[in-house]
C-alpha cells in the first residue's frame, strides 16, 4: 500500500494497523524458522508496511527525522 493511502487512515487506525503487522511478522518469522511458511515473501511487504506507518505516526507527532 502508498504512503499516501496510510495518510488517510485517522490515528487510532495506523496504531492498530502497525499493532497486527507487527504481530504478522512475527507469526511469519516463526514459521519461516519452521520451514512451513505459505508466503515467505509477504515478510518483506509487511515490514515496509509497518515502516510507512510508523513514519506516517512520526510524521503526526512532529518528530524530527533521523
Amino acid at each position: 500500500m502508498k504512503a499516501a493511502k496510510w495518510r488517510d487512515f485517522s490515528q487510532e487506525e495506523l496504531q492498530q494497523k502497525a499493532s497486527e503487522l507487527t504481530e504478522e511478522i512475527f507469526n511469519l518469522r516463526f514459521q519461516l524458522s519452521m520451514g512451513v511458511a505459505k508466503n515467505p515473501s509477504r515478510l518483506s511487504q509487511a515490514k515496509k508496511d509497518l515502516a510507512r506507518a510508523n513514519t506516517v505516526l512520526r510524521e503526526r507527532k512532529g518528530e524530527p527525522r533521523g
